[in-house]
């Protein structure tokens, strides 16, 4: 039993006395949380009013409450944060007698108590050398004696406080930055300290700070609310121990949750969690703020220095349609608008994620309140889009804390609301199961180059552990879930199966590689059957590797990569068979057909460029299969140049190739006509006299912002590019110079590799690599000057990773020496980096 409790016991035999009413309020009074602390500081503030009476204090002096119990914040335990304020004329002797006077009482019972006896210039001078005496001062309450005296404190300390902001608040930034290295994240400790860890209750005192320097201020939805949930947590932990403890330690978790009317510990840790993760949120925010607004301010001489009395506007740099970069935040365009555009806050998050920027929280409030839902299925670009965010690697984590601050994570993924803040008990595990899912995408973005299909690895990184929101094996909980989920995204049948065993069997090889002998052809055999196919091996080694990562420092080592390797090689080798056969070239369309001809009778390119609504039926379910952007269809007499000219064009107007399908074909008989010019005389003696071969591309391609070009801009420009007149690769450095360079995007570096096997008469080069604009253009080029010709070409562009293909072919016409093959996938592969 505590000294307090013996006290409050067998020597208060007054029962109006302070340390009976206090022992009531707490044990016996029905009142909790935020009523019962105001209610105790209440009472606290009549008590030690009496004592400060009693002792007949001269004039001038004032009892003031500073720090928590000067927010009327006392919890159970608190201490109590007291200056005796004096105004320097009464003997220090009469001082010290009140002070006695006041303090010893506080002792006697117990309480702790953090004191000090100054002048008003004295705490100032303390203030100014002692930050966390300054912030305890932020928060001075007046409980008896001279007023004024407490009221003009008050008023120097908020005047220094807001004077000395742009000095103070990077010293404060620090701090907090300082503790949180110390005791770690709130929202993902077992244990954490309520106070200390970062998103607790001591960062909840510095936005409180903040926001009194009048600089910046903290995003307030849900803001009080987190707070108060923190010290009702802090409440009855004090209740349950009986101490003055702010470490929620695990053996007192379900006291603490019966306490407060919970479920058990996980449902106490997860509302903890929740405040926690607002809390840290709002933390950002208002740094970023802050540290944005101090830099404007040592910015502002000099401008007005260059431009004169006059206010430079922000800058705007467009990332995507309807999402422009402002101030190192991406935010709305002006131009954007979000009532009719459901995949906005997909589109802006990815642009944000992918420039490395922050998502501003004003745009994601807007998002959220002014964009209609996702139809189901989700239309291709929306899935597109998803996949973009998730492979952007690191900045995807701030970003994906932004939309879910706005409650825009389980809008789009209603089944997320299950694992979110979920804890997971098990020291192994960094992160609560939610974060741990982030984290997974984070590690898989930089295995995607190890992929066929990276948007599946990412995707299935992302929905791997959301059965642990359901009783049972989360592993076959998570294959139901996963099937619906990604059938809602939009995900054809055969994706769909395969996210869903690649969920189903994400602990498989793990388990298998570290329990099981591998020399067992059995084993191998078992893997093998549940994995049915080397693309899904594939996309489960890597998978198994970012999970692994993603869970903690002790979930992967060299060992287990060792053995997991060794496994899927030999389940790869067993699910090698006979070679499949060459796929025969599909048949022109009518439409390649016609333009084939065409371009054989002009000898120059023709084009068309048609959006998906002449094409498709007005069908949510098949608008969900198809591919991003508009369809580009274009014909051009076969001639060196013609991939990297159509694609560098292509880049110049800010058009981004999302498939490409690139091939030779040859005029029947029947179609070509005899040139009736002097003009056709030379066209046919320029390409040869009797050559009938064109190049059809069929591609799609959507534009990286603002409206299409005109398909007869496109034709000129391109006619341009293929007589050599236009340098394009100059207009795209200028282009690229013409905008502000970006910090680094960390990405895995490019893969270029020779498929075995793939081809009797070509080789083919797949690449895979981080799409940007002019890749494909690049690519071109690169195969042009190694001297092979393209046979034919099939890109695509899965969220930001671009999957390329290229059928190649030497001077003779047949397949590259292996030697050669090799030479040319590695200058490939150096040109990309």
């Amino acid at each position: 039993m505590t000294s307090l409790d013996q006290r409050q016991e067998t020597d208060d035999a007054e029962p109006g006395g302070y340390a009976a009413a206090r022992l009531r309020l707490l044990h016996e009074n029905a009142e909790d949380g935020r009523a019962r602390r105001q209610a105790l500081a209440t009472l606290t503030d009549t008590w030690l009013a009496g004592l400060f009476d009693a002792a007949a204090a001269p004039r001038g002096v004032a009892l003031v409450a500073v720090g928590g119990y000067g927010r009327g914040e006392l919890s159970p335990r608190s201490d109590l944060d007291l200056l005796l304020l004096h105004d320097g004329r009464a003997e220090p002797a009469a001082i010290a007698a009140v002070a006695d006077r006041v303090w010893y009482p506080v002792w006697d019972l117990g309480l702790d108590l953090d004191h000090s006896v100054r002048t008003p210039d004295e705490a100032r001078k303390t203030a100014g050398e002692d930050l966390k005496a300054h912030l305890g001062l932020l928060d001075a309450r007046h409980v008896a004696g001279d007023l004024g005296l407490t009221t003009a404190l008050r008023s120097t300390v908020f005047a220094d406080w807001r004077n000395q902001a742009p000095k103070r608040l990077p010293a404060l930034h620090d701090l907090c930055a300082e503790r949180a290295e110390r005791h770690g994240e709130l929202q993902f400790l077992l244990e954490p300290d309520l106070k200390e860890a970062r998103g607790g209750l001591r960062d909840a005192t510095a936005l409180r700070a903040v926001a009194a320097s009048w600089l910046a201020d903290a995003p307030r939805a849900g803001l009080d609310e987190a707070r108060r949930t923190l010290l009702d947590v802090r409440d009855a932990l004090h209740l349950a121990t009986g101490r003055a403890t702010d470490r929620l330690a695990l053996q007192e978790q379900d006291q603490v949750a019966a306490h407060l009317g919970l479920l058990d510990a996980d449902a106490l840790l997860r509302q903890v969690y929740e405040a926690a993760r607002t809390l840290a949120y709002a933390g950002d925010v208002t740094w970023r703020e802050v540290q944005r607004v101090l830099r404007a301010r040592s910015l502002r001489p000099r401008l007005r220095a260059v431009f004169g009395g006059g206010r430079a506007a922000p800058e705007r740099t467009p990332l995507a349609d309807g999402v422009v970069e402002q101030e190192g935040e991406a935010v709305l365009a002006r131009t954007a608008r979000p009532e009719r555009d459901a995949v906005l806050p997909l589109r802006a998050a990815a642009a944000a994620a992918q420039a490395g920027v922050p998502l501003s929280p004003h745009a994601v409030r807007r998002l959220a309140t002014a964009c209609p839902p996702l139809p189901t299925p989700w239309p291709a670009e929306a899935r597109e889009e998803l996949v973009t965010l998730l492979g952007a690697g690191r900045p995807t984590v701030e970003v994906w804390e932004a939309l879910e601050a706005g409650g825009l994570v389980t809008r789009l993924l209603p089944d997320w609301e299950r694992v979110r803040c979920r804890p997971q008990r098990n020291a192994v595990h960094t992160w609560t199961v939610d974060r741990h899912l982030v984290e997974t995408a984070v590690r898989a973005a930089a295995l995607t180059r190890r992929v066929s299909r990276p948007d599946l690895l990412l995707v299935a990184a992302l929905l791997h552990d959301l059965g642990k929101g359901w009783p049972g094996d989360h592993s076959v909980a998570g294959e139901i879930i996963v099937r619906d989920v990604a059938a809602r995204i939009g995900f054809d049948a055969a994706d769909v199966a395969t996210l869903a065993t690649a969920v189903r069997h994400h602990l498989l090889l793990v388990e298998t590689a570290t329990r099981r002998d591998l020399d067992d052809p059995a084993t191998v055999r078992g893997v093998a059957d549940a994995v049915r196919d080397v693309a899904t091996l594939e996309l489960l080694h890597a998978l198994t590797e970012a999970d692994a990562l993603a869970t903690g420092p002790a979930a992967w080592s060299a060992w287990r990569a060792s053995l997991v390797d060794d496994l899927a090689s030999r389940v790869a080798a067993a699910l090698s068979g006979a070679e499949p056969p060459e796929p025969e070239p599909a048949a022109l369309t009518a439409e390649q057909e016609r333009l084939a001809v065409e371009a054989y009778r002009t000898a120059g390119p023709v084009l068309t460029l048609r959006t998906h609504h002449e094409e498709e039926p007005d069908d949510a379910a098949a608008e969900a299969q198809a591919p991003v952007g508009v369809e580009l269809l274009v014909a051009v007499p076969d001639q060196p140049g013609v991939l990297s000219a159509v694609a560098g064009v292509l880049a110049m107007h800010r058009l981004t190739v999302r498939t490409a399908e690139f091939r030779g074909t040859e005029i029947p008989g029947e179609l070509r006509t005899a040139p009736e010019t002097a003009a056709d005389t030379r066209r046919d003696g320029a390409r040869g006299g009797d050559a009938t071969a064109v190049l059809v591309l069929d591609w799609r391609v959507s534009a990286a912002y603002g409206s299409l070009p005109q398909a007869a801009r496109l034709r000129a420009d391109l006619v341009r590019a293929l007589d050599g007149s236009l340098d394009i690769r100059g207009r795209l450095a200028e282009r690229d110079a013409a905008y502000p360079r970006r910090k680094g995007l960390s990405v895995p570096p490019p893969r270029v590799r020779v498929a075995p096997a793939a081809s009797h008469s070509a080789t083919v080069i797949e690449v895979r690599a981080q799409d940007a604009p002019g890749l494909l253009h690049r690519l071109g080029l690169a195969l042009e000057n190694a001297g092979v010709r393209v046979r034919s070409a099939h890109a695509s562009t899965l969220g930001a990773n671009a999957v390329d293909a290229f059928y190649v072919t030497g001077p003779d016409g047949g397949p590259l020496a292996p030697d050669a093959a090799s030479t040319l996938a590695a200058e490939l592969e150096r040109t990309l980096s």
